[in-house]
C-alpha cells in the first residue's frame, strides 16, 4: 500500500468531570488525530501525549512537531504492506514513542481495512469480549470517592483502580476496602513515592489489593525490585516500561509481576505484542491501560486487549465515562463488566468526521 496523503488534526474534547492523579488534573483534553489515506481507504490513529510533560517527556506540541517535521514527510509516499517494517525509514528517531505509535497504529488500521478483517484479528486477538475496569481519579473527600466507586460498580465495572498520593493513601483505601470488602481494587501511585515509604506499602499489603501500579519513578527499577521483595501485593509497572527491553530488565530484577501495556507509550502494536509475548512466556498477566483517549484510541486499545495474555481487566471504560459525546459510533459500552471487541474491518467503528472537522483547531496535510 502506498500512503498517498496524511492529515493530522488537533481537536479539544472536554471531559465530563476533571480527572486528577498525583501528577495533576485535566478537564479539557487536547487530542491529536492522524489519518492515513491509500487506495480509497483511511486508517486512523490517535496520539496519546498529554498537553504537559507530567506523565512522559512527550507533549501534544512536541508530538505535532515530530510528526509534521520528521515522521510524516518520510512515510507519505512510502509503499509497504507490513506494519512491522512500515516505519523502518524513521527508526533513527530517538524516543517520541507516542508520536511514532500514532502513525504505526493508523497503518495497522489501514492494512486491516484493506484485508477486510478486524484490527483484533489482524493483531492475533483471541477474545470477542474483554473484561474492563475503571480508573478513579483523586477526590476532595472520602465520601466523594466512595460515591464514585459505588456508581461505577453499579454500572458493571469489574475492578476499580484508585489514584493515590502521599497523604491520600492508606487511610483512604482502608475506608474503600471496608465499604467494598469483596471488590477487586488496585492503587495507582503515578511515581509519587520512594522506597522511604516502605512502611506505608507494608500497611497496604493488608488491604488485599490486586496490585499497586507504578509506586516509584519510572527509571527506578532497582527500587521497585526492592519493594516487590518486601511486600506480597504485586507491583505493576506503567511509565517504567517503554519497550520490550525495559520489560526484560524489570523481569530480570524482579521489579514487577504484571505490566500495564499502553500501546501509545511503547511505540505501537509491534512493541506491545513483544511485551505481551515476553510476559506470556513467563506466565505473567498483562492488562491494557488508558490515556483518556477518544473512541479512536479506545478502539485501538480494545483490539490489543483481545490478545490472549490480557487476562486482567483493563482501563477501557465506556465512552460515557469520559465524554458527553464521543467521536465514534457506536459508542463503547460495558455489558456485565465486559466490552465487545469490534468485528468490522479495521478498528471497527464509524468515525464522526464531520464532528472532528468542526472541532479542529489546527490541521496539517501532507501529500505524496
Amino acid at each position: 500500500m502506498k500512503i498517498e496523503r496524511a492529515v493530522i488534526r488537533e481537536i479539544p474534547l472536554r471531559l465530563r468531570e476533571a480527572f486528577e492523579s498525583s501528577g495533576g488534573g485535566v478537564q479539557d483534553k487536547r487530542v491529536l488525530l492522524l489519518t492515513l489515506f491509500s487506495e480509497g481507504l483511511e486508517g486512523w490513529g490517535e496520539c496519546v501525549a498529554l498537553a504537559d510533560p507530567s506523565y512522559s517527556d512527550e507533549t501534544v506540541d512536541t508530538a505535532w512537531h515530530v510528526l509534521t517535521e520528521f515522521i510524516l514527510p518520510t512515510v507519505v509516499g512510502r509503499e509497504s504492506a507490513d506494519p512491522a517494517d512500515f516505519l523502518e525509514p524513521v527508526h533513527w528517531i530517538r524516543g517520541h514513542r507516542m508520536a511514532v505509535a500514532s502513525v504505526e497504529m493508523a497503518f495497522w488500521d489501514l492494512t486491516a481495512r484493506a484485508e477486510g478483517v478486524s484490527l483484533s484479528k489482524k493483531l492475533g486477538g483471541a477474545q470477542d469480549m474483554v473484561p474492563v475496569g475503571v480508573s478513579v481519579g483523586l477526590k476532595d473527600t472520602d465520601e466523594a470517592l466512595l460515591g464514585a466507586i459505588t456508581d461505577y460498580l453499579e454500572e458493571g465495572y469489574l475492578r476499580a483502580k484508585i489514584k493515590i498520593k502521599p497523604g491520600r493513601d492508606i487511610e483512604m483505601l482502608s475506608l474503600v476496602r471496608e465499604r467494598f470488602p469483596g471488590v477487586a481494587l488496585m492503587a495507582d501511585a503515578n511515581s509519587a513515592y520512594t522506597l522511604a515509604d516502605l512502611p506505608r506499602f507494608k500497611d497496604l499489603d493488608g488491604l488485599h489489593l490486586e496490585m499497586i501500579e507504578q509506586p516509584f519513578a519510572r527509571d527506578d527499577f532497582l527500587g521497585h525490585a526492592n519493594l516487590q521483595r518486601e511486600i506480597g501485593t504485586r507491583i505493576c509497572l506503567d511509565e517504567s516500561i517503554s519497550s520490550a527491553q525495559d520489560a526484560v530488565l524489570a523481569l530480570e530484577l524482579g521489579s514487577c509481576r504484571t505490566i500495564n501495556i499502553k500501546p501509545g507509550r511503547v511505540g505501537g502494536f509491534e512493541e506491545s505484542r513483544r511485551i505481551h509475548e515476553l510476559m506470556r512466556a513467563k506466565g505473567l498477566p498483562v492488562w491494557c491501560g488508558g490515556m483518556l483517549e477518544s473512541g479512536i484510541g479506545r478502539a485501538h486499545n480494545l483490539a490489543l486487549a483481545s490478545l490472549p495474555g490480557f487476562t486482567l481487566p483493563g482501563d477501557i471504560s465506556a465512552s460515557r465515562r469520559y465524554w458527553e459525546k464521543d467521536i465514534v459510533a457506536p459508542e463503547f459500552e460495558i455489558i456485565d463488566g465486559l466490552m465487545v471487541v469490534p468485528s468490522a474491518p479495521g478498528i471497527g467503528v464509524e468515525i464522526d468526521v464531520g464532528r472532528i472537522e468542526a472541532l479542529t483547531v489546527r490541521q496539517a496535510t501532507l501529500v505524496a
